[in-house]
């Protein structure tokens, strides 16, 4: 504290280091405890986006790191740092960090310590917010299957899951979201159909005809979107589908 108030900036570590370490390298970290996003430019629209976001979670803590400014903090456990750098890499790509920030080295800022970068005359104490006391997953993080950089498959050979953010959305809001943005992107339909029916989801009687039935009016809509024209059409023919499929 007297070193801030003598104007020195104050930052803490989000991932510990091993006993002993000298330096704060990749091959120094102990494990990785938390990721992050430093958000700059639009920060405000930026962290509403990730409040509502299907594809992450809610963060643990939203930080007030000058006006205007803000740094993102999400508790996780179970990965490794290279794991880490590409969820990162991921959650700068989906919600515009600071792409420079995207380590598992970095430090952020310290709450309640006063950020001294703009000089004497714009200090700004640090203030956090608490949003979520879960610890995550790699799991949790659905927005790796849309980033370019990211990884098709987890260490474990499976998929990268797809998640809801707790109360936020319902599960089937959630899948119409997801399937249509998987569309949009060029993935394959049969497989988007595959992640939506292998996706738990207790009140699915049936989670194939459920799946398909979302992607095939995810497709007719994204068509409709292209060709206004054929909006009606679109919809006439999933209602008749849907009638023709019921038993």
């Amino acid at each position: 504290m007297d070193q801030n108030r003598a104007g020195s900036d104050v930052f803490v570590g989000m991932n510990p280091l091993k006993d002993g370490a000298s330096s704060r390298t990749k091959d120094s970290l102990k494990e990785i405890r938390h990721v992050y996003l430093d958000l700059d430019e639009d920060a405000e629209a930026a962290l509403a986006d990730i409040r509502d976001a299907l594809d992450a979670p809610a963060p643990n803590f939203v930080l007030g790191t000058s006006p205007g400014k803000h740094q993102v903090v999400w508790k996780i456990e179970g990965i490794d740092t290279e794991q880490a750098e590409m969820l990162l890499r991921s959650l700068a790509n989906r919600f515009g960090g600071d792409p420079a920030a995207t380590d598992a080295t970095r430090v952020l800022r310290m709450p309640e310590f006063v950020n001294r970068k703009y000089g004497h005359d714009s200090e700004f104490v640090v203030r956090a917010q608490q949003e979520s006391s879960r610890v995550y997953s790699l799991r949790d993080f659905a927005v790796q299957e849309d980033s370019p950089e990211a990884p098709r498959r987890l260490a474990d050979g499976q998929s990268a899951a797809r998640t809801v953010t707790r109360g936020h959305k319902s599960q089937s809001e959630a899948d119409w979201a997801y399937a249509k943005r998987a569309l949009a992107r060029g993935d394959d339909p049969e497989q988007v159909i595959r992640r939506i029916a292998d996706y738990p989801a207790d009140d699915k009687h049936d989670p194939g005809y459920y799946a398909r039935r979302t992607v095939t009016k995810a497709q007719l809509e994204l068509s409709a979107d292209k060709d206004p024209a054929q909006s009606t059409i679109a919809t006439q023919t999933n209602s008749k589908e849907t009638t023709e499929r019921l038993p």
